[in-house]
């Protein structure tokens, strides 16, 4: 289906067309329709499936113009920054990002129509009475499931409750657990519920048994025959430092991303990274979610993640949108087991 047919907005569709964007995907075939009829929902669909052109076309559709309409929370800054740049792109609403680690002053609420945020800077807001939420059209929680893991859950529903009552309230989630289902359930109205099969398994996925010892010399001859765009996921700050010291020593253009850094490091790194003035990412998990980086061709797992869904979102930053990627893991001889009850689950 085109996405001309499931949207009205004229300039909308020409610019998607000028990139390209022309046929919608699953999660947009069918949740677009359910959003844009006023429809609470709950939306699973993974990462790179095309979900945040979702929440962005269906909210450009029906949205009142005047003053903040529309509330986006998201668990990360990288993710805000991202959605705030579809907005602008693709739409003439006036969007902003609002996350922590920048004056409150340079994130201008009272020109928007839309906020994306992540929530411990809308909580202070809300706390600072800067932040009014009673005209609030569209509640949006992308990543419901991440979230809740982070521990949110407090933050979130107080600012579900600072919202409109008449709002509409959708949830997107890679994985629809029984507390995303609580919650949607508490604070929803007879929510529709889409769940769009994992295409995980279209990557290809690989792995090597090695000892810790071996790890590094592994990764170092693999990103040398191949030199591909790549992200390496560690356990650890530690470990993500001294990989990515450790590359750079051996010629390859590394960059490291991890908690200790601030949000102006952060973002330099990220943007070497998308313009591959460094082709070679190292992370802890904090970079598994909202990153949309084109053309990440490979994912490797240094130290393989703590269970299934930490693998799924590792993983989704490649083979996006259809593209293909690989992943390869490196397995230590005692977590052999564990990585095997993880790939079962994934094929499934």
């Amino acid at each position: 289906m085109k996405i001309e047919e499931i949207i009205n907005d004229k300039g909308v569709i020409s610019k998607l067309s000028k990139d390209g964007i022309i046929e919608a995907t699953k999660v947009q075939e069918k949740a677009i329709p359910i959003i844009t009829k006023g429809k609470d929902s709950i939306i699973q669909s993974e990462t790179g499936s095309g979900k945040t052109l979702v929440f962005v076309l269906s909210i450009v559709e029906n949205i009142d113009r005047k003053g903040l309409r529309a509330l986006i929370v998201v668990p990360t800054r990288e993710l805000a920054k991202q959605i705030t740049h579809v907005f602008l792109k693709y739409t003439n609403l006036k969007t902003v990002s609002i996350y922590g680690g920048v004056p409150t002053n340079m994130q201008k609420l009272e020109e928007a129509n839309v906020a994306v945020g992540t929530p411990g800077r809308l909580i202070d807001l809300l706390n600072k009475g800067k932040l009014v939420l009673n005209n609030i059209q569209f509640f949006i929680l992308d990543e419901a499931d991440r979230m809740l893991d982070m521990g949110f859950i407090t933050d979130i529903e107080k600012i579900i409750e600072a919202c409109n009552k008449e709002r509409q309230t959708v949830f997107f989630s890679a994985t629809v657990s029984k507390e995303v289902l609580r919650i949607g359930n508490k604070y929803m109205k007879q929510p529709e519920k889409v769940f769009i099969e994992r295409s995980i398994t279209k990557a290809k996925h690989k792995y090597y048994v090695v000892s810790a010892n071996e790890k590094f010399s592994l990764l170092l001859n693999l990103l040398k025959s191949n030199n591909s765009h790549s992200l390496v996921f560690c356990a650890t700050k530690k470990t993500v430092k001294n990989v990515a010291k450790q590359l750079r020593k051996n010629d390859i253009k590394a960059g490291a991303i991890h908690g200790d850094l601030n949000q102006r490091q952060r973002e330099n790194v990220l943007n070497k990274f998308r313009k591959k003035w460094i082709n070679v990412l190292v992370a802890t998990d904090v970079a598994a979610r909202g990153l949309d980086i084109k053309g990440i061709t490979h994912i490797y797992n240094f130290d393989i993640p703590n269970g299934v869904d930490m693998y799924i979102h590792r993983a989704g930053r490649t083979a996006r949108m259809g593209s293909e990627g690989k992943i390869i893991s490196f397995v230590r001889q005692k977590e052999y087991l564990k990585y095997m009850e993880i790939i079962h689950s994934v094929s499934k």
